[in-house]
């Protein structure tokens, strides 16, 4: 059997171990693999490189793909480079293309299964956790860990210099990385795309921990975060990627400025952007990646096309494309009320 195998969208730590875990199932069974290079890019221009259990081996421990990544999307122009795509499958012979990646990058597979029945199986990609019909995604866990230990450090500077101290994370449409970091980082507040921004209870809860004795402050912002639906998110600036998305950013400036001037406390904001896609997965997150690249190596041998890996309860379980792209699975209502016994 001959796979491809691409990762799309964001880099995310993980997507190393996928890679490894599908390959080895593959080559275990006699098959050969070849490694789309940057995305859907290399499945529309046909750049490649060979995948086998040796060269793939030791990449576990390494952070992004190997493989390299884009937000190329073969949709935009269709006409011209969905073809491409299609020759690429027939020029290299492929049964099969693994596609990882988040929304953007399985919903073009989801496409190109339902308007060509290009043989294709996918597996759920991104820090950010808000993928439906997954539990949870690889990559969440180490950009929580990275999160919790900038504001570790920061703590100290906004204790010595009685700070407020700002820290906007990632998350366009959904907090989990806000809120879990800041119940792992006792933060004095949180900010999630899921509520919109209340400055007066904020305020008056900063007010109230200064006057009781706690002499500086923690809050963390996801970038997706917003006053209310008309003004809607601060981004940095209008332009969108293939995929229509604009680039967000600024939230954290903003929420900065708004609390230095209500309440007089001196207030910086920090803005940890890719730093929370970078560097090695945790152990966490290498074993799930391991496990959803063994496990789509296995649809992939079984020729149960169509489908993604996903995370339920504690196995990995085949969902149908169609059934797991275009839906974001938002904060659950239970984080949000456990969240709020600290925000008083």
């Amino acid at each position: 059997m001959r796979v491809g195998i691409l990762t799309g969208g964001g880099d995310c730590p993980g997507l190393n171990p996928v890679i490894r875990g599908a390959v080895r199932v593959i080559c275990n069974a006699g098959g050969e693999v070849y490694g789309l290079l940057e995305g859907w890019r290399g499945a529309i221009e046909g750049n490649y490189i060979e995948l086998n259990s040796e060269n793939t081996d030791d990449i576990i421990f390494k952070g992004g793909t190997i493989l390299g990544s884009s937000r190329t999307n073969p949709y935009k122009n269709e006409a011209e480079d969905v073809p491409k795509v299609r020759e690429t499958f027939e020029r290299l012979g492929l049964d099969c293309l693994i596609a990882i990646g988040g929304d953007d990058t399985l919903g073009v597979a989801n496409k190109l299964w339902n308007d060509y029945k290009l043989p294709v199986i996918g597996c759920p990609k991104t820090i950010d956790n808000d993928l439906s019909s997954t539990d949870v995604t690889f990559g969440f866990d180490t950009s929580i860990n990275i999160v919790m230990e900038a504001v570790d450090r920061l703590r100290t500077t906004a204790e010595s210099h009685r700070r407020i101290m700002v820290v906007e994370t990632m998350g366009r449409h959904a907090g989990w990385i806000a809120l879990f970091s800041g119940l792992a980082t006792a933060a004095d507040y949180t900010l999630v795309p899921e509520v919109p921004i209340e400055m007066d209870h904020m305020v008056e809860v900063l007010k109230k921990r200064r006057a009781n004795g706690k002499m500086y402050g923690i809050i963390i912002v996801s970038e997706g975060a917003q006053f209310n639906e008309e003004e809607g998110v601060v981004t940095q600036d209008g332009e969108v990627d293939d995929f229509g998305h604009v680039k967000l950013g600024g939230i954290g400036e903003t929420v900065a400025k708004m609390i230095e001037d209500r309440t007089g406390f001196e207030t910086r904001h920090v803005t940890l952007g890719h730093l929370q896609r970078g560097g090695s997965p945790s152990a966490a997150d290498r074993v799930l990646g391991t496990r959803c690249g063994v496990h789509a190596g296995w649809l992939a041998l079984k020729h149960h096309f169509g489908y993604m890996v996903a995370l339920r309860g504690t196995s990995i379980v085949p969902v149908a494309l169609a059934d797991a792209v275009g839906e974001m699975r938002a904060l659950e209502k239970n984080f949000l009320e456990e969240a709020e016994v600290f925000l008083q």
